[in-house]
């Protein structure tokens, strides 16, 4: 009988922006494919970006971002650091701490949430602009999932994300999940109520505003948080204003049924 054969290694593709060195994309390769060999899932497509900022107010210019698809679902992890080499190293310990997490979903777990504050202080840093030049220069609309709060930030964590738009399984309102950025605790709000806490999940005390999507980029403005989660007037349903790295606005809406 012949010996089972291990499944072909999976391309990593990476591409670059900006004066990245000719050496960068081999030395990302061979950290991503080292993460890959400690873990056992199908990993279907892997991708990783490479940019290096020209702004002379950032500090940490060199950033780099993964994307596994990880046997059907992605899982992202992105660094920022002074030098590529860095950033890359970073990149390889955040990546496999990611793919650790979005296996915690196939597990049971049994008292709250699992998973601990990120390493903010390597995230990206935002490019600074005045409040009149921002613009909203993405719009992204899908299917929000319909999950429980606790899998939301599962997903959140897998993705590397500031936040998570999604629908609460048991209730059918729309909400976010997030990580606060002063203690690194995961917080949730929602549209509607909550049908039970969570052990470990923090409820946001501010009312959910009903706002058009102008007046929630004034908000976002005037108080300089990440992002503003909303019920849009037009819709009824909950939408995520959001502060880009390129100092832009982001909004994410859910898509029409």
């Amino acid at each position: 009988m012949n010996p089972p054969q291990s499944p072909p290694a999976v391309d990593v593709e990476i591409t670059t922006r900006g004066a990245v060195s000719s050496a960068a994309p081999d030395y990302a390769r061979a950290k991503v494919r080292a993460v890959l060999g400690r873990i056992h899932e199908p990993v279907l497509a892997v991708r990783v970006k490479l940019t290096q900022e020209a702004h002379h107010a950032i500090v940490r210019p060199s950033v780099a971002q993964a994307v596994v698809d990880l046997d059907g679902r992605p899982v992202r992890a992105h660094v920022a650091a002074a030098t590529m080499q860095e950033a890359v190293d970073l990149l390889q310990d955040r990546l496999l701490a990611r793919l650790d997490r979005a296996r915690q979903r196939h597990h049971p777990i049994s008292h709250g949430v699992r998973v601990g504050p990120g390493r903010e202080d390597h995230r990206p840093q935002h490019v600074p602009r005045p409040p009149q030049e921002r613009r909203i220069v993405r719009r992204k609309s899908y299917g929000l999932r319909r999950e429980s709060p606790l899998t939301a930030v599962l997903d959140l964590e897998a993705m590397d994300h500031a936040f998570h738009l999604f629908t609460d399984a048991a209730t059918g309102f729309d909400a976010v999940v997030h990580r606060d950025e002063h203690d690194g605790t995961h917080r949730i709000a929602s549209a509607g109520v909550l049908a039970a806490p969570v052990p470990g999940l923090g409820v946001s005390t501010d009312a959910v505003p009903e706002l058009t999507v102008a007046q929630a980029a004034d908000r976002l403005g005037l108080t300089g948080a990440p992002f503003v989660f909303f019920t849009d007037t037009a819709t009824g349903r909950g939408n995520v204003l959001y502060h880009r790295y390129d100092g832009h606005y982001g909004l994410i809406t859910p898509a029409e049924a």
